[in-house]
């Protein structure tokens, strides 16, 4: 008898490449002039990816940024996966963040895209708008 693996992405790949995107995002966003203030922050409602501090006209904005990364987007652009469920769950979780830590800064939600294939990424600032 044969043993198959079911079909789909393995879970532990799929995690090891998040997590070079994730490594990949928070460096890009460093050489920004960001502060990355927290990685996978958990809780019941999600996770979120990035929380990154720009300074923009001497005024702190904290920027929840989901990452995502593909190997090409020939398919779909990386953002679509970004469901509309998907946003009301960081709306949430960023809610969690921000009560947790204390903080009242002005807030956004970013996506950063990146194509390995092309070597690609991309920033979309205020990409729930």
């Amino acid at each position: 008898e044969l043993s198959q693996k079911a079909p789909g992405r393995d879970p532990v790949t799929s995690r090891t490449a998040g997590r070079h995107g994730e490594d990949l995002a928070a460096r890009w966003l460093e050489e920004q002039g960001c502060a990355i203030l927290d990685r996978n922050y958990s809780c019941r409602w999600g996770e979120l990816d990035l929380v990154a501090e720009w300074t923009v006209g001497g005024e702190k904005l904290i920027a929840f940024t989901e990452v995502k990364l593909r190997r090409d987007g020939d398919f779909a652009p990386a953002y679509a996966a970004v469901t509309a469920g998907k946003r009301d769950r960081l709306r949430k979780a960023a809610l969690c963040w921000l009560a947790d830590r204390g903080r009242d800064d002005p807030a956004r939600f970013d996506v950063i895209e990146i194509y390995t294939g092309a070597g690609e990424l991309r920033h979309i600032p205020n990409a729930f708008e």
